[in-house]
Order: C-alpha cells, then sequence, then structure tokens
C-alpha cells in the first residue's frame, strides 16, 4: 500500500475539475496560501480539505484523512503519531476487499439504444449480484459501433441520453459501471467512456486519439479529448482509455503519471487475420513499462461491413497473460478468473469463425428469416452453404440449384450431395425455358453477332431474378457466392451471381477459400473432395476453366494481395518474381471493374485492405499502376 501525499491528492483534484489553483481556492473557499502550501508539499492537507478533497474525488475521507494525518505525522517528525496513522492506514486497507472487476464482451445492435440499455442492465445487476464492485462495457457499447451519421441526428443523441439517465435511475448503487456512448457538449461531439458510481455520472472521459483511416472515420463525427481520467473504486486508482488512445505513447504515458494501479482500456476494434497478436504486444509492454495491470475489453459481433472478434484479455503489472476471453462470442467474466487452457487458435479456425458471426448477425440483426444461396457445384457456393448453415442453422438455409446445358453431372451430384448431407432445404430450377426465351427475344438484335460473353451472362442474371423473386416471396436474404479474387479482376456477372444482400466470402481471396473449405471438412465433412480439387469453372460454355481467361490462382492472388493490400507498384511486384504483362494485365483489370465492385454486396472485412467502405477508390480514372 503506497501511501499518497497531499501534492498527489492536489493532481487528482486537478484532474477530476479540470481547475487551476487558483479557481480551485476561489471555487471551494481555501486560502491562497494555504494552497500554495499544499501544493509545494509545505504542508498536509487540514482534516476539514481532507474531507472536501475526498468528497471531489468520490473517496472515503477516512483514507484521506488518514493519508494527510500520516503525512503531517512525518513532516513534524511525530514517530508516535506517524505509527498510530499508518495503523489507521492498514486497517483501512486490509478491510477493504480486493476489486473485483466483470468484463462485459458485449454485442451491440447499432442504433437500438434501448435494447442495449437493457441487455447492458441485466448484466449488471447480475454482476452486482456475483459480487462484482465494477463492471466494463466496450467503446460506444450503448449505441453499437460505428454508429455513423446517427450521431448527426438530434433525436438518436436524444435517446442516448435518456437511456443514460436511465441506467443511473436503474442500476445497484453498490456496483460502478464504466462504458462506452457518444456524448454531447454545445456543438461538439465525443466519443466517450461514461463512469457511474452511487448512481450518476462521476465523470465523463473523451477519447483523445481519433482514427481516420481504414474503415475508421471518427474525425468526421467527434472531437478530440485532451485530458486524463481517473477513478478510483475499492480503494484502486483505475485510468481509462479508449481503443486507439493505446495505440498512441501520448495518452497512456500521460495517464499512468497518475499513479494508477489499473488500465481500463475499452475498445470496439474490428477483426484483422493476426491483429490479436498486436493488441496482446502493445498492451503487454505498456503494462510492463508502466507496471500496471492492464484489462482491454474490446466488442464483439458483426455490423456491416466489419465483425469484432472480442478475444479480450487481462496482463499483471509484469505484462504476463493472466485473462484471456473467447473470439467471436459473448462472453461475461470477472477479471481475476484464472487463465483456463487458453491455446491460440490457427489462422483459418479464426477467419473461418468471424465469417460465421457476421453472416449470422446481418441476418438476424436485419430481420431476415432465413437464407437463400444458390449452389452450382463449385467450392464458393460450398463453403457459402457450409457458413450460413453454421450462422443459422439448415432449418433456415434454402439452396437452389440452377442447372443449364453447360452444368456437368458432377456440379449436379455434388450440390444436392452438399444439400443433404447439411439438412437444408434444396431445390433445382431448370432455367433452359427462362434463357431460351432471352436468347429468342434478342436473336434479331445478335443476328450479325458471335457468341460471345454476352449469352453467357444471360444464364448468370436469368439465376440472380430466380433467386431474387424467392428472396422476395419468402423474406430469405440473398447470400452472393463470390469470392475476393472473382470480385478484384471482375470475373463476376453484374446482376447475375453478383446479386445477393451479402457476401460472406467478399474479402477471402481464392486460395483461402480452399483453406477455409479443408478446415471445415476437419469439423465435420459437409464439402465433397471433389469439390476442392476439381479445377474451378463457371460453366457457362463447353468445357470452360477459370484457367482459361486467368492465371492458376496461386499467382493471382499473390499478385492482388500485393498490389490491393500491400499497395504495391507494378514494377515492385514484377521485382518478386511475376511477368511484366501479366501485372499490366491484372492490376489493369482491377481499377476497370471498380464499378463492379461498386454495385456489390456487403460483406465482412478480414484483410488489411478490403474491398468496400475500406478502400475508396474512383470509378472513373487514368491512373496507371
Amino acid at each position: 500500500m503506497m501511501n499518497k501525499k497531499t501534492t498527489e491528492y492536489l493532481v487528482m483534484v486537478r484532474e477530476k475539475t479540470g481547475l487551476s489553483d487558483y479557481k480551485i481556492a476561489k471555487k471551494y473557499a481555501i486560502n491562497q496560501s494555504n494552497l500554495s502550501k499544499y501544493s509545494s508539499g509545505k504542508a498536509a492537507l487540514s482534516e476539514t480539505h481532507a474531507w472536501l478533497f475526498a468528497n471531489i474525488l468520490d473517496i472515503d475521507p477516512a483514507e484521506v484523512v488518514a493519508h494527510t494525518k500520516y503525512e503531517h505525522a512525518i513532516n513534524t517528525a511525530n514517530k508516535e503519531k506517524a505509527i498510530f496513522w499508518q495503523e489507521q492506514l492498514n486497517n483501512i486497507f486490509s478491510s477493504s476487499e480486493p476489486i473485483k472487476i466483470q468484463i462485459a464482451q458485449f454485442n451491440a445492435i447499432v442504433g437500438d439504444v434501448r435494447i442495449n440499455t437493457q441487455k447492458m442492465l441485466t448484466l449488471i445487476t447480475e454482476a452486482d449480484g456475483a459480487g462484482a464492485h465494477l463492471i466494463v462495457f466496450p467503446e460506444m457499447a450503448l449505441t453499437g459501433y460505428p454508429p455513423e451519421d446517427l450521431l448527426f441526428r438530434d433525436g438518436f443523441m436524444i435517446q442516448v441520453e435518456e437511456q443514460i439517465n436511465y441506467l443511473c435511475d436503474s442500476i445497484p448503487s453498490s456496483i460502478s459501471v464504466l462504458f462506452g456512448a457518444p456524448s454531447r457538449n454545445d456543438d461538439s461531439l465525443f466519443n466517450s467512456a461514461y463512469c457511474i458510481q452511487k448512481n450518476r455520472i462521476s465523470n465523463i472521459y473523451h477519447k483523445q486519439e481519433l482514427p481516420n483511416y481504414g474503415v475508421f472515420d471518427e474525425k468526421r463525427y467527434f472531437s478530440s479529448g485532451n485530458k486524463s481520467f481517473v477513478f478510483v473504486c475499492q480503494q484502486t486508482r483505475i485510468g481509462v482509455l479508449i481503443c486507439e488512445d493505446q495505440w498512441i505513447d501520448g495518452p497512456i504515458s500521460k495517464l499512468c503519471q497518475l499513479n494508477v494501479d489499473i488500465v481500463i482500456s475499452i475498445n470496439a476494434s474490428p477483426f484483422q487475420a493476426e491483429k490479436h497478436k498486436d493488441r496482446l504486444n502493445i498492451c503487454k509492454k505498456y503494462a510492463a513499462e508502466f507496471e500496471v495491470s492492464y484489462i482491454y475489453v474490446n466488442m464483439v459481433g458483426g455490423q456491416d461491413e466489419v465483425v469484432f472478434d472480442g478475444n479480450s484479455f487481462v496482463t499483471d503489472s509484469e505484462g504476463t497473460l493472466i485473462q484471456q476471453l473467447p473470439e467471436f462470442k459473448e462472453y461475461f467474466c470477472l477479471h481475476t478468473e484464472s487463465l483456463k487452457n487458453f491455446q491460440p487458435v490457427m489462422l483459418e479456425e479464426s477467419i473461418y469463425s468471424a465469417l460465421v458471426l457476421a453472416t449470422r448477425d446481418y441476418i438476424q440483426k436485419n430481420s431476415f428469416e432465413a437464407a437463400l444461396i444458390g449452389l452450382s457445384g463449385g467450392i464458393d457456393s460450398a463453403l457459402t452453404l457450409a457458413i450460413a448453415v453454421d450462422a443459422v442453422g439448415p432449418e433456415n438455409v434454402h439452396a437452389v440449384m440452377m442447372p443449364y446445358q453447360f452444368t456437368s453431372t458432377m456440379s449436379l451430384e455434388d450440390s444436392e450431395l452438399q444439400a443433404l448431407s447439411q439438412g437444408v432445404t434444396f431445390s433445382s430450377i431448370d432455367i433452359h425455358p427462362m434463357v431460351d426465351a432471352f436468347n429468342l427475344s434478342l436473336k434479331d438484335f445478335f443476328e450479325d453477332s458471335f457468341r460471345d460473353i454476352t449469352e453467357e451472362n444471360i444464364q448468370a442474371r436469368v439465376r440472380g431474378v430466380l433467386l431474387m423473386a424467392l428472396s422476395n416471396k419468402h423474406h430469405k436474404i440473398v447470400l452472393a457466392t463470390g469470392n475476393k479474387s472473382e470480385m478484384a479482376v471482375g470475373y463476376a456477372t453484374l446482376y447475375g451471381d453478383m446479386c445477393g444482400g451479402f457476401a460472406p466470402l467478399k474479402d477471402i481471396s481464392k486460395t483461402m477459400v480452399y483453406q477455409l473449405a479443408n478446415y471445415r471438412n476437419t469439423l465435420s465433412r459437409v464439402i465433397p473432395d471433389r469439390v476442392i480439387t476439381r479445377s474451378p469453372s463457371a460453366e457457362l460454355s463447353p468445357n470452360q476453366l477459370d484457367q482459361d481467361s486467368l492465371p492458376p490462382y496461386e499467382i493471382l492472388d499473390d499478385i492482388l494481395m500485393r498490389f490491393v493490400e500491400m499497395k504495391q507498384s507494378v514494377s515492385k511486384i514484377t521485382e518478386q518474381g511475376h511477368d511484366l504483362d501479366l501485372v499490366n494485365k491484372i492490376t489493369s483489370m482491377i481499377l476497370k471493374n471498380e464499378y463492379k465492385r461498386r454495385q456489390s454486396a456487403p460483406g465482412p472485412k478480414i484483410s488489411s485492405n478490403a474491398f468496400g467502405r475500406e478502400r475508396r477508390y474512383p470509378m472513373t480514372s487514368k491512373f496507371q499502376p
């Protein structure tokens, strides 16, 4: 137990009130001469001022009085009184139960402020019943993240403020609550952490570092805070950060100068392959450097094109991991619970879990009744089917095969086998009459033309029309089955196989599709082996193979990764051994098909640069890479 001095309490009062010494003296009727002595360390707080500071800081007055009485005894060399007050301090702290902090790895619904509040209230009540002194929710837990332009609506912010007041009135008075929500002050909006203690807002901390890259555009909405936040719960000094604050040295360095015991970082940090290692490493580094325990609390759940993985954790003051919450599931536990058989998961498992959670939340949070998938007999639709079944259950998935004259017997057999093995509803619709009707109607217009991709696309668009009709009639969302490799080079039919409300594989390369299919089969064999081993084909013309118009996918995906995610130039990519003509061809295809991608369904981000809200390139451009 560290003995606190008057100078430390004065620093805490400055931080809490935001006032200078002059304004503190004026507001609280403290003699300026006395305050100067307190500031210089020449005098300990009087008993009256000790009580005053304790009330300002919401600390037990007995603690502050005992500390300052002990300080005065030391300053006056009164050993007898020093021993007495040291004993009182020992009694105060020995009778205090070690703090118990409940971590709430929380899945919020953007915009449903009332439901989020009710869910939080239930968890707060349960945590109080379990003996927790404090419960911590993620960044923007009350509103979901990101709320985007909802923040500009006055009615939305009124709801936020009403529900925060409701929380204050409704929670047990014996528990403190820390959670994220937007706040406003005059014309400024802030990304904030609210601290409720004894049924009132004891403080509101404003995020200092606002990310404005990738999927983040917080500077569009928020102003930056500039003050650290420390509060006391159960004799423990707790410092608070919000997400990006911990990635920049300034906020945490400033915070840890205030003698905190625990740093709590609340986050809405989206999943990205291998990102959790970076989070762990930086938090371990800070914990060891500043000798503080570190509690990282992250959101979980899918929200449009991002998916939050949870993966909350606790380190001790030496930077050792002592608690790790699971990924991709809601989870609630005390920070003191021991680490139980934690084993890092393989990359394919993390990515697959991300796709399942993102798909489930998109379907359920948008109130669709089920999912609809066009099965082709290929690996993309097979993997999409497995993801859908794992997300919402086989009873809520309908697979439709739509064969034409180029559809192979293998595709017919494998599609039906997948559907039967996973227990989903399966239908087959022969599209010959519809395609023939289109071709007949267009015959006069195509009279002097050779058969080309136009006729191939008619097949894909007929299938799209059928899927959307079934979607409209039965309120089932169509899951598009295209992958990142195809979308990158435009190897997809606009208004055809690109139809859909959500695309689980949108940020998954073709090579990763194969890896995920093999991983899923280790859980249970739902994808036939020959679907994985056969040469990929769109089956829109006789004996068609993807490799007729594209390089092998392992080559294509390496070029795509370097150009799209690493943003390398053509010359840099060719230095890695790729053929210059091929690289020019592929990069040109990427840039020319921006208009297609702009019209594609949303899908979950898992890479460092995903197509969608993260990658903003002009559709009209003469850029040469």
